[in-house]
Protein backbone atom coordinates (compact mmCIF):
# COMPACT_ATOMS: atom_id res chain seq x y z
CA UNK A 1 0.00 0.00 0.00
CA UNK A 2 1.44 3.56 -0.67
CA UNK A 3 1.80 6.08 1.85
CA UNK A 4 1.26 9.88 0.91
CA UNK A 5 3.38 12.73 3.01
CA UNK A 6 0.78 15.28 3.99
CA UNK A 7 0.49 18.40 1.86
CA UNK A 8 -0.09 20.59 4.68
CA UNK A 9 3.59 20.52 5.63
CA UNK A 10 4.55 21.58 2.20
CA UNK A 11 2.04 24.17 1.90
CA UNK A 12 2.98 25.93 4.63
CA UNK A 13 6.57 25.89 3.93
CA UNK A 14 6.16 27.47 0.92
CA UNK A 15 3.59 30.13 2.23
CA UNK A 16 6.06 31.72 4.37
CA UNK A 17 7.49 33.44 1.45
CA UNK A 18 5.20 36.52 1.64
CA UNK A 19 4.91 36.90 -2.35
CA UNK A 20 3.78 33.17 -2.37
CA UNK A 21 1.65 33.98 0.51
CA UNK A 22 -0.19 36.54 -1.39
CA UNK A 23 -0.34 34.77 -5.04
CA UNK A 24 -2.16 32.16 -2.61
CA UNK A 25 -4.58 34.20 -1.45
CA UNK A 26 -4.74 36.19 -5.12
CA UNK A 27 -6.13 33.16 -6.37
CA UNK A 28 -8.73 32.29 -3.96
CA UNK A 29 -10.08 35.27 -4.32
CA UNK A 30 -10.49 35.42 -7.95
CA UNK A 31 -12.40 31.98 -7.86
CA UNK A 32 -15.35 32.43 -10.06
CA UNK A 33 -17.55 30.49 -7.44
CA UNK A 34 -16.15 31.61 -4.49
CA UNK A 35 -16.59 29.84 -0.92
CA UNK A 36 -16.16 31.66 2.32
CA UNK A 37 -14.95 28.42 3.90
CA UNK A 38 -11.92 28.47 1.47
CA UNK A 39 -11.15 32.04 1.95
CA UNK A 40 -10.90 31.22 6.16
CA UNK A 41 -8.84 28.38 5.10
CA UNK A 42 -6.32 29.79 3.08
CA UNK A 43 -5.97 32.97 5.31
CA UNK A 44 -5.94 30.59 8.23
CA UNK A 45 -2.57 28.71 6.52
CA UNK A 46 -0.71 31.87 5.99
CA UNK A 47 -1.16 33.24 9.10
CA UNK A 48 -0.02 30.04 10.15
CA UNK A 49 3.24 30.38 7.55
CA UNK A 50 3.90 34.03 8.12
CA UNK A 51 3.07 34.01 12.01
CA UNK A 52 6.41 31.89 13.12
CA UNK A 53 8.54 34.69 12.65
CA UNK A 54 6.28 37.91 13.50
CA UNK A 55 4.49 37.06 16.53
CA UNK A 56 4.60 35.20 19.96
CA UNK A 57 2.74 31.95 19.97
CA UNK A 58 -0.13 33.78 21.81
CA UNK A 59 0.09 36.35 19.84
CA UNK A 60 -0.59 34.59 16.60
CA UNK A 61 -3.81 32.44 18.72
CA UNK A 62 -4.94 35.79 19.07
CA UNK A 63 -4.46 36.65 15.12
CA UNK A 64 -5.90 33.27 14.11
CA UNK A 65 -9.25 34.06 16.72
CA UNK A 66 -9.16 37.83 14.89
CA UNK A 67 -9.20 36.26 11.73
CA UNK A 68 -12.92 34.20 12.69
CA UNK A 69 -14.39 37.23 14.06
CA UNK A 70 -13.43 39.85 10.95
CA UNK A 71 -14.64 37.23 8.32
CA UNK A 72 -17.93 37.24 10.49
CA UNK A 73 -17.78 40.61 10.07
CA UNK A 74 -20.66 42.92 7.23
CA UNK A 75 -19.93 45.53 5.23
CA UNK A 76 -17.00 47.87 5.04
CA UNK A 77 -15.83 47.81 8.28
CA UNK A 78 -14.76 43.67 7.82
CA UNK A 79 -12.63 44.66 4.64
CA UNK A 80 -10.20 47.39 6.74
CA UNK A 81 -10.18 44.99 9.68
CA UNK A 82 -9.09 42.37 6.77
CA UNK A 83 -6.52 44.81 5.63
CA UNK A 84 -5.27 45.57 9.37
CA UNK A 85 -4.85 41.59 10.00
CA UNK A 86 -3.10 41.01 6.67
CA UNK A 87 -1.07 43.89 7.81
CA UNK A 88 0.41 42.44 10.53
CA UNK A 89 1.19 39.33 8.88
CA UNK A 90 3.38 41.99 6.10
CA UNK A 91 0.50 41.53 3.44
CA UNK A 92 -1.68 44.63 2.11
CA UNK A 93 -4.70 44.29 0.86
CA UNK A 94 -4.88 46.00 -3.37
CA UNK A 95 -7.50 46.02 -5.79
CA UNK A 96 -6.60 46.42 -9.81
CA UNK A 97 -8.03 46.70 -12.72
CA UNK A 98 -9.24 43.43 -13.91
CA UNK A 99 -7.58 41.87 -17.41
CA UNK A 100 -10.68 41.14 -18.56
CA UNK A 101 -12.02 45.18 -17.34
CA UNK A 102 -15.15 45.91 -19.83
CA UNK A 103 -14.56 49.42 -21.95
CA UNK A 104 -17.36 50.93 -21.17
CA UNK A 105 -16.59 50.59 -16.92
CA UNK A 106 -15.68 53.89 -15.51
CA UNK A 107 -12.30 54.60 -14.89
CA UNK A 108 -12.42 56.33 -11.73
CA UNK A 109 -8.85 56.74 -10.74
CA UNK A 110 -5.47 57.24 -13.42
CA UNK A 111 -4.01 54.38 -11.15
CA UNK A 112 -4.03 50.74 -11.81
CA UNK A 113 -3.94 49.37 -8.68
CA UNK A 114 -5.44 50.93 -5.71
CA UNK A 115 -3.70 50.36 -1.93
CA UNK A 116 -5.69 50.29 1.46
CA UNK A 117 -3.75 50.94 4.22
CA UNK A 118 -4.44 52.06 7.71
Amino acid sequence: MATSDSYHPYLISHLKDPSHAALYIEAILEEEDPEPELLQIALGNVAEALCEHRMTSEQAKYHQEKLKEILSQRGSEAIYHLGTWLDALGLKLTVAVAEKADESSINLADESEITVSQ
